[in-house]
């Protein structure tokens, strides 16, 4: 049996994508990103399936410095659609509400409830945990902000449904393997992640970047971070458009390569159908992919 290992608690929006994405698999929940991606590089799991990005909260902090440095391969992405539900303990009511816990990102992206209510907030860890400890205080006057989900697992009432801000709240998921898994080169959409570090030399990254812009190559995402003291040379994170043998992609990639100090690409992956929408209201770039 497969053993997919996620950040959070059972009831999470990372739970329900693990399931989605693989039924009846074994799951391990890990209490952050960096215990589940060792999780899967020392073989306790077989994979990670990790928040990347969300349409309203933007990036998902920490996870594009922690992804070169995990060693493993992007073998899969996933949209999903979020939703939250405002919960307390049985009996509760909106009236005795005082405090809300849950996610930062969470309380980040149900604002307008939050203000309505002129609740006082708390973070946790991660959503399904903040039910938990609703739960577990058993106080009417502290709720959580959760996926629907966690209601039930956790054998509490929901108070509001439906308080995200954006109906078309949606976090992309990236799926992560100890293997690299590089699906061939055909007319479907596919997607590249790479790393890459710049040669320490007036416009770097302006010529690095140069050879997909030359070569028609759309550039759908870049992450800066710094190694060291700051003294050394910025690292990047990118995602692109299609397949590293295609031969935009490949001369775009030979030309990176040229300078920068170090190139990898770190996953091929089918792009996920979400990509190929008409419209996109929750942000996230939605023409054909060519």
């Amino acid at each position: 049996m497969t053993t997919v290992a996620y950040q959070g608690e059972p009831g999470s929006n990372s739970a329900t994508a693990t399931q989605i994405l693989y039924p009846g698999s074994n799951e391990l929940p890990c209490t952050g990103f960096e215990q589940a991606l060792d999780a899967v590089t020392l073989g306790t799991a077989d994979l990670a399936v990790i928040p990347v990005d969300n349409s309203a909260a933007g990036r998902v902090a920490d996870v594009h410095r922690l992804l070169p440095e995990s060693g493993l391969f992007v073998i899969a992405e996933y949209f999903l659609a979020i939703r939250f539900d405002l919960m307390g303990v049985p009996g509760a009511a909106l009236t005795d509400v005082e405090c809300v816990r849950s996610h930062v990102h969470a309380l980040g992206q149900c604002r307008k409830v939050l203000r309505e209510g002129g609740w006082r907030t708390l973070v946790s860890d991660d959503t399904a945990g903040a039910a938990r400890e609703v739960a577990e205080l058993g106080d009417p006057r502290h709720a959580a902000l959760a996926p629907p989900a966690a209601a039930q697992r956790y054998g509490l009432e929901v108070l509001r449904a439906g308080v995200e801000d954006d109906p078309d709240n949606t976090t992309r998921f990236i799926v992560l393997s100890r293997e690299s898994a590089v699906p061939p080169l055909t007319a479907e959409p596919t997607m590249t992640s790479l790393f890459f570090a710049v040669r320490n030399i007036p416009s770097a990254l302006y010529k690095a970047l140069g050879g997909f812009a030359s070569n028609a190559v759309n550039l759908t995402k870049i992450e800066s971070y710094q190694l060291g003291a700051g003294l050394n040379p910025s690292c990047f994170y990118v995602e692109v458009e299609g397949h590293p043998d295609a031969p935009g992609v490949a001369l775009a990639v030979q030309e990176l390569r040229f300078f920068s100090s170090e190139v990898r690409i770190i996953g091929v992956y089918p792009a996920h159908p979400h990509r190929l929408r008409e419209t996109a209201p929750d942000g996230f770039r939605s023409d054909p992919i060519h």
